[in-house]
């Protein structure tokens, strides 16, 4: 039963939370050379637990709407499969994801208690896009623009309960993690079209088309890069950070794979994947770099 949950709550795509988390602090730590450690666990429950839910109550509502029964499921898109074959029931999956969200919103009130109405914002957005992403936000075309944004706040809401302002490099940081998060969401729902048109979805690939979204995947890694760069240039951020910049052959391998293969589900799984492999390691690279003393 167990592994069943974790499936539902899609452990392996929890790592983008915890990169976000994990720039915020390595921000902070370079900044102030210490970071305040019960902080730091309580953001990382807080935010894992937000992340949970909004992956539960996505697997509720697919299966609600008949999304998940039409969709041909891979291991990065389609759904987690577990409501349609009966692994669990629609309400303890629906109740699970608010158990998490509450969960998430009791850790994210004790911040707005200790650093007031700047959390207090954060938390609100979190919260509201939370509940209403899988019935509102993904209906209007905003779904990579929700992901690239929470990618965002993470960061910058990290950054700020540890360090007590918000800063351009954390800005800056936080587009990075952001945008890259997005561009996972993006490259994942190529499989869904037809799926989520049926079902009056609208995200971006159904909002231009494959064959134009293909060529949009450039633009995710470009904004990325140019953020860390600009941040480089402009010494908020190291030299080392650049280290990210050893990534590009794979960016470079899933977007020609994705331009060649936008319309076959069996083909563009590779691709897929070294997308999230390109997006994880990118991030990693990041944190690292800003703990690397040179």
């Amino acid at each position: 039963m167990l592994s069943v949950w974790l499936r539902v709550i899609r452990v392996r795509f929890l790592l983008a939370s915890v990169i976000a988390v994990s720039v915020g602090l390595a921000l902070t730590w370079r900044q102030n050379s210490s970071i305040d450690p019960l902080d730091a666990i309580l953001i990382f429950a807080g935010v894992m637990a937000l992340h949970a839910s909004v992956d539960l109550l996505n697997d509720f509502w697919d299966f609600k709407r008949g999304i998940d029964t039409k969709t041909k499921r891979t291991k990065m898109s389609g759904g987690t499969g577990v409501l349609p074959e009966g692994l669990l029931k629609p309400s303890s999956v629906y109740r699970a994801g608010i158990v998490f969200l509450i969960i998430g919103s009791v850790i994210g009130s004790y911040f707005v208690i200790t650093h007031g109405i700047i959390i207090g914002v954060i938390l609100g957005f979190a919260i509201l896009s939370i509940y209403f992403y899988s019935t509102k936000i993904v209906d209007s075309g905003l779904g990579e623009f929700f992901v690239a944004v929470k990618g965002s706040m993470i960061v910058i809401g990290t950054f700020f309960i540890q360090s007590g302002e918000i800063t351009i490099e954390s800005i800056l940081g936080g587009i990075v993690v952001g945008v890259l998060s997005s561009l996972v969401l993006f490259i994942a729902s190529f499989p869904d079209h037809d799926a989520d048109k049926s079902k009056g979805r609208k995200s971006l690939v159904i909002a231009v088309g494959k064959e134009k979204a293909a060529k949009l995947f450039w633009i995710f890694p470009l904004i990325s890069y140019v953020a860390i760069i600009i941040g480089v240039s402009t010494n908020l951020f190291p030299l080392v950070s650049l280290i990210t910049l050893v990534t590009i052959p794979l960016m470079i391998k899933s977007g020609l794979g994705l331009s060649k293969n936008f319309d076959s589900i069996e083909n563009l799984i590779p691709f897929m994947s070294s997308t999230l492999m390109f997006s994880r390691i990118t991030g990693a690279l990041f944190v690292v770099s800003f703990l690397i003393v040179l």
